[in-house]
């Protein structure tokens, strides 16, 4: 299991921004990472790794490798995240939509003792502008005429 990192975001301080590993430190998290032991590499610093001179080109690609793959999986979690989220607030927005309270019965409607009308909310068959239209139309056809 992969280390969450730590949280970020308004309201979160955090202090100081750690230091970028030393040499001597990033090879401590290579070795970690070649032993697989990808929790203690990320707290050993490998989230916050970059080149360093006093390294070979091969130690410093590996960890900057390891580091970007970090990185790009957190940033999915994140995204992935945000997703469940959207989706869970559309899910209940429908179920709210759905389950509108059913319209008040009119008393002389027809309906036998003790029955309610369907539970089907009002809506208007076409949009107000479209309404409007229609009827300017009408009252234009059914003018009078000369």
């Amino acid at each position: 299991m992969v280390a969450d990192r730590p949280e970020t975001g308004p309201g979160f301080n955090a202090g100081p921004a750690p230091a970028a590993p030393d040499a001597a430190q990033s090879l401590r998290i290579l070795a970690l990472l070649r032993a697989d032991d990808i929790d203690a590499a990320i707290g050993a610093g490998l989230a916050g790794f970059v080149a360093l001179p006093g390294l070979d080109d091969t130690t410093n690609d590996l960890l900057v490798a390891a580091r970007d793959r970090l990185l790009a999986a957190w940033a999915a979690r994140d995204r992935y995240r945000a997703r469940a989220k959207r989706l869970e607030r559309i899910a209940e927005e429908r179920r709210r939509a759905r389950s509108l309270p059913p319209a008040p019965a009119a008393a002389d409607d027809g309906l036998a003792a003790g029955t309610t009308a369907p539970a089907i909310p009002h809506r208007p068959s076409l949009p107000p502008a479209a309404a409007a239209a229609l009827a300017r139309a009408r009252a234009r056809t059914s003018g009078p005429r000369s």
